[in-house]
């Protein structure tokens, strides 16, 4: 039996000194380089930066998460999902809000945004379309765990085509993810494109394929 469901999302602002900015994207984008580089920016400003990454690399989940992400483990897609979110609780209480109480710039590969777009192509096993991501966003709650989470001052979506992504990851000497294929690939770009329309107030888009150079400067620029 189905029921409609409709709810209004008030995503909590950041009320701290700090300043909390996330780079979103799929894999090849380009987020690594301009996290790094925003990073460099704000530090010759003579501000204090925290710099990191959604999910961690390390850490009691996060060194489970990677080794599903690489292949090392099998898990089911919904169960990945529920492994990102407790690593990203326990990312947003022990270094992002402490780090914004004491004024600092945070500055995020990805944040809690990831979860939308790549929870749905789980739950979905790739099928959605427009109407199923409105569904699973309120049927499912994919949000549920994320309401109540301090929302980045600045998110900035970089925009990049199939080609682009798959150009750039074959350069990389990292061992392959499991979200690194064509075809997830393709899905992702369609997703983050539904969520940047979704939330337009909270997510800028950024023109990827533009030099490293010239996205920075963009992106600064916004924040300015």
């Amino acid at each position: 039996m189905k029921y409609h469901i409709e709810f209004d999302l008030e995503f909590r602002k950041n009320p701290h000194k700090g300043l909390y900015i996330a780079v979103e994207g799929i894999d090849g984008s380009g987020k690594t380089t301009q996290v790094e580089r925003l990073a460099q920016y704000f530090r010759s400003q003579g501000k204090t930066v925290v710099q990191t990454r959604e999910p961690r690399k390390e850490g009691l989940i996060g060194d489970i998460v990677q080794k599903v992400l690489t292949g090392q483990q099998k898990v089911p897609s919904v169960a990945l999902q529920y492994l990102f979110s407790t690593d990203r609780v326990l990312h947003h209480e022990d270094v992002i809000l402490p780090a914004l109480k004491k004024g600092k710039i945070v500055v995020s590969d990805r944040c809690f945004w990831s979860a939308i777009v790549y929870g749905i192509l789980d739950r979905t096993r790739g099928s959605y379309n427009y109407k199923d991501a409105d569904l699973i966003l309120i049927a499912h709650s994919i949000l549920s765990m994320y309401h109540r989470f301090t929302v980045p001052d600045h998110t900035f979506y970089l925009k990049v085509s199939l080609v682009t992504a798959i150009l750039r990851i074959g350069k990389k000497d990292d061992v392959k993810e499991i979200y690194e294929d064509k075809e997830k690939l393709k899905k992702l770009i369609e997703g983050y494109e539904w969520l940047a329309t979704k939330f337009p107030q909270e997510i800028t888009i950024v023109d990827g394929e533009k030099s490293v150079e010239e996205v920075t400067k963009e992106i600064v620029e916004q924040i300015r």
